[in-house]
């Protein structure tokens, strides 16, 4: 006989962990307990040397679906007298280090119960231990009920009884309830509905061509006919929203398949747990979707029904549905009806309820690169995010990342803790949400940081507001963060690397705005030639300005008469005269080294587009246009270690076509990555915005060769998203 104490750490609570460690115990002929603490989950079992084996064996073959171990300890201890096994109160001590899981698609038995069991027949808001929303109900750990929005509702007693039977599914799922006791929808101004005509009128609103808004696990979102061209152009002009694509949501895999292509990879991730959207391939001459879903590319993100609403909605619809964030450009997603109608005016029917959202959280946006996911957007279903850490943290330490696609990360013990999408604090409201992100994780761990942690550029929000604090601080370069993310996700902290930090724009050590920039062991040793913005911050809108900038540098302002380019016949010949003065004078210009903008110059010079609607539209113009079959490069030359593509020289000696530069300009790209790594004997590092790329990246991975191994961020975002966790890695790296 022995008896063994456990301590484990992890996503270990509200996952059906207890109810699995008692079915266990029972199935071994152990006693002892196990209880929730704040600071994990804790176990004794005792039994049979032999039955104690087993347990252990079983332990680690049947993991609970949502379950995930990050730390486990065990230690024998005295044998006591006892002959069950208990599921015990849980402990509230104040050491808060448990896990927040994040929220999970309906499962297949909820999606069942839904249909066959009559409490839960029909029944928007049914879920389990296995599924249904985590961290938008929580409030503060440990995940208990009383600490959630779903305190409001009392339990029948039918659900009572399967809250606190150890062998159901549903035994502690926090947010269980039904038809009897639960939340209810409402659709505003519809009295006298019941639930299901509720959801039946919604549909048929959908389908009517109206635009409606319905509330989601962590927000709502804006649903009309994806296929009808007249409302996509409404929404397109009520959000002011003329070209970004939107997402779609499909009534099952087979309904995606009939308009998209998918890997077996990418059908893995939609029909997962997580059920990100998925960026996929349109099929050709595939006349399904409208054709404003998304304008001029051939990518289309799509995701599946993942609440049991959906799923009763599309019991009515036929359609696949535009199912976009509903929020103002540059804000978080909206989690209040009220908010909808003065915000949203145009949106026409609200399908509201009334479980309150404590934390908004949008959906992820996801992509398979090499067969293997790369996360875009990280969100629901993937965040909070933990990496686990090699070693122990000395010190609390908050990175509070980027200005654009803002994501904070929190350091204690062995984890890393990445929140959420916050999203671009260019306006008031986005930066009160960064605020309230930072209160959320401070009351879940009741966390106090000791030091803070932020970019080096001075005008960041995120810089302004650690400086205010009256805390310790630590600043880590933007691109250097970009390398750093990539060595936590994978535990690099000792290896030598060539580094390809490829972006928009970075602040940089002199000062400059840096966004193609190439380390050796944290040594920036190669950069692009730098490219004047004419116009400041209004040149990233315009990428005309770029290329125009790019003329300027080889041309006088007579001299470009000769050329019959779209990009200068788009600006006045008074412009003209006035953008050239700015370039001689170094007038409201910055310089720049990023790679971002010379997708913006191909794009310009190309006329694919003059002035974008939205971050990032030349380099996807760009890919889009990438043809296969051609291999040429541009010419480049690295003088002082600086890289120039001669572009505009090829462009006044050559014919060429949108699809010609496009893929010249990634296939150079290719060629200068795989050229420079040559030189090391090194691993190679690919981060920053640029390697969302897709066809760039997956051409590096096929031609970087046996003998070097290729890292770029997966699990976390290798955008500005990803820079959070980077800037803790390097504070832990450099202490």
């Amino acid at each position: 006989m022995i008896r063994y104490a456990y301590k484990i750490n992890g996503i270990v609570q509200g996952v059906g962990f207890r109810p699995f460690i008692y079915q266990l115990a029972m199935k071994h002929n152990l006693c002892g307990f196990v209880n929730n603490s704040s600071d994990g989950v804790h176990i004794e079992v005792q039994g049979l040397v032999q039955d104690l084996e087993l347990f252990d064996e079983d332990f680690y073959s049947y993991l609970p679906p949502l379950a995930h171990i990050d730390f486990l300890e065990k230690h024998p201890v005295a044998i006591q007298e006892s002959n069950t096994f208990e599921i015990i109160q849980t402990d509230d001590s104040q050491n808060k280090t448990t896990l927040v899981s994040p929220d999970i698609k309906v499962c297949n038995d909820c999606i069942a119960d839904l249909k066959t069991q009559e409490k839960y027949k029909n029944y928007f808001a049914v879920n389990c231990t296995n599924c249904g929303p985590r961290y938008s109900i929580i409030k503060t750990v440990p995940y208990d009920r009383c600490n959630t929005s779903m305190n409001e509702f009392t339990m029948c007693e039918s659900c009572s009884k399967e809250y606190t039977d150890p062998l159901n599914r549903r035994y502690h799922a926090q947010p269980i309830s039904c038809n009897d006791c639960g939340p209810k929808l409402e659709l505003l101004d519809h009295c006298g509905l019941s639930q299901i005509q509720m959801i039946q009128q919604t549909a048929q609103y959908i389908k009517d061509g109206h635009i409606v808004a319905v509330k989601g696990i962590g927000g709502f979102h804006i649903i009309c006919d994806a296929t009808n061209d007249e409302v996509i152009q409404k929404l397109r002009a009520y959000k002011n929203r003329p070209h970004k694509p939107f997402a779609l949501m499909c009534k099952d895999i087979d309904q995606i398949k009939s308009f998209a292509t998918v890997s077996p990879k990418e059908e893995e991730i939609l029909l997962s747990k997580e059920a990100p959207i998925v960026l996929l391939n349109k099929k050709i001459n595939s006349n399904i979707l409208s054709n404003y879903v998304a304008l001029g590319i051939n990518k289309i993100g799509c995701f599946l029904p993942y609440t049991p609403l959906h799923i009763l909605l599309f019991e009515y619809l036929d359609n696949p549905i535009i199912a976009t964030s509903a929020n103002l450009g540059g804000e978080p997603i909206i989690i209040q009806a009220k908010e909808i109608q003065e915000k949203l005016p145009f949106v026409e029917y609200i399908l509201d309820n009334n479980r309150a959202i404590i934390n908004a959280i949008d959906d992820s946006v996801v992509q398979v690169v090499n067969d293997q996911l790369q996360i875009l957007r990280l969100s629901r279903g993937y965040a909070p995010k933990v990496i686990t850490l090699p070693f122990e943290t000395q010190k609390n330490l908050l990175a509070v990342g980027a200005n654009s696609k803002n994501t904070i990360a929190l350091a204690f013990e062995k984890n890393i803790i990445l929140s959420p999408y916050i999203g671009d604090l260019n306006s008031l409201v986005a930066f009160e949400f960064f605020e309230r992100t930072v209160q959320t994780f401070h009351k879940f761990y009741d966390f106090e940081p000791e030091v803070l942690i932020h970019d080096m550029h001075p005008n960041y929000e995120t810089t302004k507001w650690a400086k205010m604090q009256n805390k310790p601080l630590f600043e880590v370069q933007h691109h250097l963060a970009h390398i750093y993310a990539v060595k936590a996700e994978y535990h690099l902290q000792n290896k030598e690397y060539v580094g390809f930090s490829f972006d928009g724009t970075g602040y940089g050590t002199d000062g400059t705005l840096w966004g193609g920039e190439i380390f050796v062991n944290d040594q920036r040793i190669y950069s692009f030639k730098q490219i004047k913005l004419l116009g400041a911050t209004k040149a990233i809108k315009e990428p005309r300005r770029v290329a125009l900038a790019m003329l300027f540098e080889k041309y006088s302002l007579e001299d470009l008469k000769q050329f019959d380019l779209p990009l200068l016949q788009s600006f006045s010949q008074s412009e003209l005269q006035l953008l050239y003065q700015s370039y001689q004078k170094n007038l409201n210009t910055f310089s720049t080294s990023s790679v971002g903008r010379l997708f913006d110059a191909v794009a310009s010079l190309s006329d694919m587009i003059q002035i974008i609607s939205y971050e990032g539209q030349s380099g996807l113009l760009c890919e889009n246009a990438y043809d296969r079959s051609i291999s040429d490069c541009f010419e480049y030359e690295i003088v002082d270690d600086v890289i120039e593509l001669k572009i505009i020289d090829f462009i006044v000696n050559n014919s060429f076509d949108e699809r010609m530069l496009s893929s010249m300009l990634i296939n150079t790209l290719v060629k200068i990555v795989l050229d420079i790594s040559k030189l090391y004997q090194y691993d190679v590092i690919l981060t920053g915005g640029v390697f969302q790329n897709k066809t760039l990246l997956e051409k590096i991975y096929k031609n970087i060769g046996k003998n070097k191994k290729c890292y770029t961020n997966h699990a976390i975002p290798v955008n500005d998203s990803g820079i959070a966790v980077g800037q803790v890695f390097k504070y832990l790296m450099a202490h």
